[in-house]
């Protein structure tokens, strides 16, 4: 998806998303810095970025780039997930569970900014596993990005909803 589609696109740079990372070289230390970004519109669009320069600025412009190329299509069913759902990354495991109007985000730091992005309102998260911000936020991607909603669901099998 391009912009065109989703011209009001919020970006937040998840925290704990900034590394540094030092290379020892003859005349000292060289750092670079790596960030990890989520866009999205609040709308049912949502991306994730991930970019590494030799300074923070260009890092997370170079992520939000890589954010908004990968923007993708989040169903869901009012303010809420349609149904339960567990992203996995590597070793993190995010579990999502649709929750009563007025619940809110009930979720970690990193975790929330892909959810709050992607536009639902009322959710409880449970993460398990490795608490590693950069594979929380991709096992939280991954989940949102294989939900379903009822109808779509019926579409996919052939049936009708009765």
């Amino acid at each position: 998806m391009t912009e065109e589609f989703a011209p009001n696109l919020e970006e937040v740079v998840v925290p704990g998303g900034i590394k540094r990372c030092a290379a020892v070289v003859k005349g000292g230390r060289r750092f670079t810095f790596t960030a990890i970004v989520v866009v999205g519109d609040r709308s049912g669009h949502v991306g994730i970025g991930y970019g590494r320069a030799r300074e923070v600025p260009i890092a997370v412009e170079k992520a939000t780039k890589n954010a908004r190329s990968k923007l993708v299509f989040v169903s869901l069913d009012g303010t809420t997930l349609p149904h339960e759902i567990v992203g996995r990354c590597g070793a993190s495991r995010v579990f999502m569970k649709p929750a009563c109007p007025g619940t809110g985000i009930v979720a970690g730091s990193s975790v929330r900014p892909v959810l709050e992005l992607a536009g639902v309102r009322d959710v409880l998260t449970k993460a398990y596993g490795s608490t590693n911000p950069v594979n929380l936020v991709k096992a939280a991607f991954d989940g949102v990005t294989r939900l379903r909603t009822k109808t779509q669901v019926a579409a996919l099998r052939g049936v009708e909803i009765q």
